[in-house]
């Protein structure tokens, strides 16, 4: 796997949000379509394709960890204002969570 320098890393701005609404985009059998509450920076719809493994009332109340800077992309007609950070493995997504509730737009550093 190739290094990369710490400033590339530093240029990702990670934060927790609060899932407010989940549902599957129509259409589809893996995208779930989320709006995220990150406190002062706002709501903002995001795009994920876990729903192989997660059902989108699952999520809904769940604190997890999204890219808030990445570029908007389209993804079966819906814009995706970040990218949900989870871990996969052969048995499937495993959502990442705080130990605790923390406010949200929380920086993870």
């Amino acid at each position: 796997m190739p290094e990369i320098l710490y400033d590339d890393f530093a240029k990702l701005d990670i934060r927790i949000g609060m899932v407010i609404a989940a549902e599957l985009v129509p259409e589809t059998d893996k995208l779930i379509k989320c709006t995220v509450d990150f406190g002062e920076l706002g709501m903002r719809t995001i795009v994920s394709g876990i729903a192989e493994w997660k059902k989108p009332e699952e999520l809904v109340g769940q604190q997890l960890p999204y890219i808030v800077n990445l570029a908007p992309r389209t993804l079966r007609g819906v814009e995706s204002q970040g990218m949900l950070l989870a871990a996969s493995d052969e048995a499937g997504v495993a959502l990442i969570r705080p130990e605790r509730l923390v406010p949200k737009g929380t920086r993870l550093r």
